[in-house]
């Protein structure tokens, strides 16, 4: 039998015969032209799942592909149909000989093209299995000859230089295309191993097909260990999604008789066109599966003490006027970063979080009442998943509250990983929680995470990827019941900055730290391409013009948060009044068009971003209007915008930040449907809104 889906601009086929293994024959922004072959090889299967003790059915080197018993898990039923969210496929399959039953199921989303993939297995057999690797989706696509026609756009992270995408033709990244059936072991690997889910690469890709121009796209939801691939495998290019796995991240796992097992779940999509139509698809989806809340609605401006300004050395004495010039530019949540707990060194004493009496003589209700007495909204810094190796409690825990690897506690850099598969653990921090809104009105956390956990835990786990990704998931848990509890609490996702960027966290966060970076010229390039990785609505941007800041310097950090969400800082109290003038100004601008960022959809006029471009842009779309941050950091003074979309139609185009600008220059080229920017100086940066001639 053969199931054709058409939903939301993607054609997905599936080949479905009693007695034999499902396949998925193809998935397009068009319906399926080519017949495939009539016998499917070995290696080519939709449910890959490695167990201990079978054999492997492929000659494919460490992929996992070619997997038993995933070759002998046949297709029994299947279920379409329709829920909340769209057009949901169960596809139900069995492996008589282990007992082993499957369930694969696509969700769609109404009227965007993204479909999200996991699988769910259940041992219905008499004996234990060991599971060795499972995946979440496999897509074997068939690629054209050009090779050089098949480019892979990656993100690289890092701390201080997060969302930098490079695009190279698979061929350069090593992964060959061979005529006719040909497989090869070499593989474009890109992974994630430990809790930074985001701590080299985020999780996702694209791959554009210049041939065809379409653009495929995948995330994986998932804060911890993952994987995806690309090699041919029996004449087809084959994409492979994994969560943890025993050959990459030290993952196995027993399966009992009458256990289930769900995979790490992954969102994959296709358009017609680039990155600007991907990213736009991921956009609406990503809103689509976040916890809904008033945060991503409203907006509020943030001041955080801690970057270029107190570095986490807070004091009642040094915060008071701080808070006072944050309230006086019209910030609404006010942030007390790291070291508010001790009298020494904040970095190994987290743990215990009660305020020092040293750093602030009269408590810190103290202080905490000041920022409400000023109309904000206080919040504070957590570290709650660590406690330091020079925390008292530390040493007095039993055994089971941390990380353990072959008999000992794991520790990094002075700190230990809280287990939240622990009960004990989910209570106490949860009384933490609970204690700062009750006693401090805390209305804002910051939950940063600057250690990895690397491979795990083995304790009471079948491995340390297990212990891991029970730990990953329990603590997924863990927010769920503080925002049941506290639906309006804002949560910030911090983890040295964007370490954590992944859409497990951030389907339940309403706003993440893109970056630790400290040079507000650096982070354009961070800024600029924020929206590829979270909505515009969840994007913290820093903003911290200096004490000794010009005039474009202070107009330069505000356009970097300016479309996002601002998270201001620096020495304000001693920031000259013409400089606080220009901040506000950009708060009030930020007001007239923060209800339309969290519907607005973003585009890239001169692609992604890298760092060392000349000039960078990032565009909104809006209802009625486009808003541009342009950045210029060197080269020639003037730079074309394309806007094909416009050409040959009159349009305005106007500097909006700052307004009355006499230095910034925007003209709009009717016939080669290009803005023509020019600014005089290097280093400078500006917000431009595009709008319909007024008739």
């Amino acid at each position: 039998m053969r199931l054709e889906i058409r939903e939301n601009g993607l054609y997905f086929v599936f080949e479905l015969q009693e007695d034999k293994p499902a396949f998925l024959l193809h998935m397009g922004v068009e319906p399926m032209t080519e017949e495939p072959e009539k016998n499917v090889k070995p290696g080519y299967n939709m449910q890959e799942i490695q167990v201990t003790g079978e054999s492997r059915m492929d000659h494919m080197g460490v992929s996992p592909v070619g997997t038993l018993p995933g070759h002998r898990m046949h297709y029994v039923s299947h279920t379409d149909e329709c829920n909340t969210q769209g057009r949901v496929l169960k596809i139900q399959t069995k492996d008589e000989k282990t007992g082993l039953a499957g369930t694969m199921v696509y969700q769609f989303y109404d009227g965007i093209p993204v479909v999200r993939c996991r699988n769910i297995l259940k041992n219905e057999g008499c004996e234990e299995l060991g599971l060795e690797s499972v995946t979440t989706f496999v897509h074997p696509m068939i690629a054209d000859d050009k090779k050089e026609d098949i480019r892979m756009l990656i993100p690289h992270n890092s701390w201080q230089q997060e969302l930098q995408w490079k695009e190279n033709p698979i061929n350069q990244l090593g992964c060959h295309i061979f005529n006719g059936s040909g497989s090869s072991h070499k593989r474009i690997q890109i992974r994630n191993i430990g809790s930074w889910s985001s701590g080299e690469y985020l999780p996702l890709a694209c791959m554009r097909n210049v041939t065809k121009g379409t653009m495929e796209f995948w995330q994986i939801e998932h804060n911890g260990g993952w994987n995806w691939e690309l090699l041919q495998n029996h004449g087809k290019l084959n994409l492979v999604i994994t969560g943890p796995n025993e050959v990459d991240h030290h993952w196995w796992k027993v399966l009992k008789p009458g256990e289930t097992f769900e995979t790490v779940p992954a969102a994959v999509g296709m358009v017609k066109g680039g990155e600007n139509e991907a990213f736009r698809a991921l956009t609406k989806y990503r809103r689509q599966i976040r916890r809904k809340n008033k945060d991503n609605e409203k907006l509020p401006i943030i001041f955080n003490d801690y970057m270029n300004c107190l570095w986490a050395n807070p004091t009642t004495e040094k915060e008071l006027p701080v808070i006072d010039a944050a309230a006086a530019i019209g910030c609404e949540f006010y942030c007390i970063d790291a070291g508010w707990y001790t009298d020494e060194s904040w970095w190994p004493r987290v743990g215990e979080w009660n305020p020092s009496k040293v750093r602030f003589p009269k408590g810190l209700k103290e202080v905490t009442d000041y920022i409400h007495s000023k109309g904000m909204i206080p919040g504070i810094w957590l570290e709650i998943e660590f406690m330091g190796t020079q925390c008292e409690m530390a040493s007095k825990v039993e055994r089971g509250w941390f990380f353990e690897r072959h008999g000992k506690t794991a520790v990094d850099r002075d700190r230990y990983q809280l287990d939240f598969r622990n009960p004990e653990v989910r209570a106490y921090t949860r009384g933490v929680v609970d204690r700062l809104i009750k006693e401090y009105g805390i209305g804002y956390f910051k939950i940063d995470y600057n250690c990895n956990a690397f491979i795990g835990t083995d304790y009471q786990a079948d491995s340390c990827g297990d212990g891991l990704l029970e730990h990953n998931r329990a603590y997924l848990m863990w927010l769920d019941e503080i925002f049941e509890a506290y639906p309006d609490l804002v949560i910030e996702n911090c983890s040295s900055g964007g370490m954590r960027m992944d859409y497990a966290m951030l389907s339940r966060h309403s706003i993440q730290s893109t970056s630790d970076q400290t040079s507000y010229l650096n982070y354009a390039s961070i800024a600029a391409n924020a929206p590829s990785g979270v909505t515009p609505e969840q994007a913290a941007i820093w903003s911290y013009p200096l004490s000794d800041s010009t005039r474009e310097q202070t107009i330069f950090n505000c356009v970097n948060s300016c479309l996002m969400r601002i998270h201001q800082s620096g020495n304000m109290e001693v920031l000259a009044e013409d400089k606080k003038d220009i901040v506000r100004e950009e708060f009030a601008y930020y007001r007239k068009i923060r209800s339309e960022i969290p519907k607005a959809l973003p585009f890239w006029p001169l692609g992604l971003a890298n760092d060392g471009d000349d000039w960078m842009s990032l565009g909104l779309d809006f209802k009625d209007k486009q808003v541009l941050a342009v950045w210029r950091l060197k080269g020639k003074d003037t730079c074309e915008l394309p806007m094909p979309e416009y050409q040959g139609k009159v349009i305005r185009v106007k500097v909006a930040f700052p307004a009355q600008d006499q230095v910034c220059k925007a003209d709009w080229d009717v016939q080669k449907g290009v803005i023509r920017v020019t600014m005089p100086e290097e280093k400078m940066a500006r917000i431009l809104e595009i709008c319909p001639a007024e008739e």
